[in-house]
């Protein structure tokens, strides 16, 4: 995971503290956490319209409380959650984070994302590129924006949420944003009720015991609790007693883990760039004698699932699809 050093850090600072001087105003109303009033200059334009009222508004997360004047057209995204929740809203970014393994985009937001300037990863965003955009606000996590905050403060006003898998919170954060909090009420509301669909029509076959195991070319991970560990939770599935609490997971070199992965289902997916060295290492795991003493190996009750619906997108249209996944898997109608 990305830090940015002390001096780096500083060197950054110190460069948009030049810009912001040299162009008078900067950016319009550059976030604080400390209460202070943001600057009266008046909100930005461009295609996707202006700031709609001088109304200031406080915004209180996860690294502190941000004012914003107006409600924001013009906004950066520095996860890839919050670039899917801000499609659910309806509304493009002018600025968004690559996404991994399919730059620039996930092929089911390609239709919606493409063109749209992208501001290098989730783990190195780049600040003079974010600046350039002259956004209205900035979306951004404590997980991965924490050490950055001030200087993407002094860009433009800048809140986040804890992590990047916590999408239901990204959906309230944007709608309070985007004075649009209805429609993330909405939006929420529509996901519950697919919930209970979906518990219904599963009937007495919930709970059932899920484990989520990741392979990669080298090693194997287990997810605990995390983006789809959190849904297939709400959804009625129960993990195996060693693999409580809120950890996101571990990492497993050796074979002698398999059991570990013991549960009454698997849902399986591969990741990494290497997609020969993946497989591979899938099937050297997959042959081993303890992988087929699993319950879930006798049951028949194995399902390899898309990495990018169940770990990578980490939003609300990739929550919904992976809930499409599972009823698929079980066979219910939607």
């Amino acid at each position: 995971m990305f830090r940015a050093s002390s001096s780096k850090g500083s060197i950054w600072f110190a460069l948009i503290a030049v810009l912001l001087l040299l162009s008078g105003c900067g950016a319009s109303g550059a976030g604080t956490n400390s209460g202070e009033a943001v600057g009266t200059s008046q909100p930005t334009t461009d295609k996707q319209g202006t700031a709609s009222t001088d109304e200031v508004r406080t915004i209180e997360h996860v690294l502190g409380k941000t004012e914003i004047k107006g409600t924001p057209r013009r906004v950066v995204t520095l996860y890839n959650g919050a670039n899917d929740v801000m499609i659910a809203y309806g509304i493009k970014p002018i600025g968004i984070v690559e996404s991994h393994g399919t730059e620039p985009v996930y092929d089911y937001l390609k239709k919606d994302l493409t063109g749209i300037p992208t501001v290098g990863l989730e783990t190195q965003p780049n600040l003079e590129e974010i600046y350039k955009l002259k956004p209205d606000v900035i979306i951004a996590t404590r997980f991965r924006n924490k050490a950055t905050y001030q200087q993407l403060s002094e860009i433009a006003p800048t809140v986040a949420v804890n992590e990047v898998y916590e999408w239901k919170e990204t959906v309230q954060l944007i709608g309070q944003v985007l004075n649009q909090e209805d429609k993330g009420a909405k939006l929420l509301t529509d996901w519950d009720q697919r919930v209970a669909d979906f518990k219904t029509k599963m009937g007495d076959r919930l709970p059932i015991k899920a484990s989520i195991v990741n392979f990669r070319a080298d090693h194997a991970r287990i997810y605990y609790m995390g983006y789809a560990g959190k849904i297939l939770k709400e959804l009625g599935f129960t993990r195996p007693p060693a693999q409580e609490g809120e950890k996101w997971g571990i990492k497993v070199n050796s074979k002698e883990s398999i059991p570990d992965m013991n549960a009454d289902t698997l849902f399986v997916f591969n990741s990494g760039k290497d997609p020969a060295a993946i497989e591979k290492n899938y099937e050297v795991w997959t042959r081993h004698p303890l992988w087929k003493n699993l319950d879930a190996y006798k049951k028949n009750s194995i399902f390899k699932v898309d990495e990018v619906n169940w770990n990578l997108a980490g939003g609300y249209l990739s929550a919904n699809r992976m809930l499409d996944d599972l009823y698929k898997i079980y066979d219910l109608k939607s």
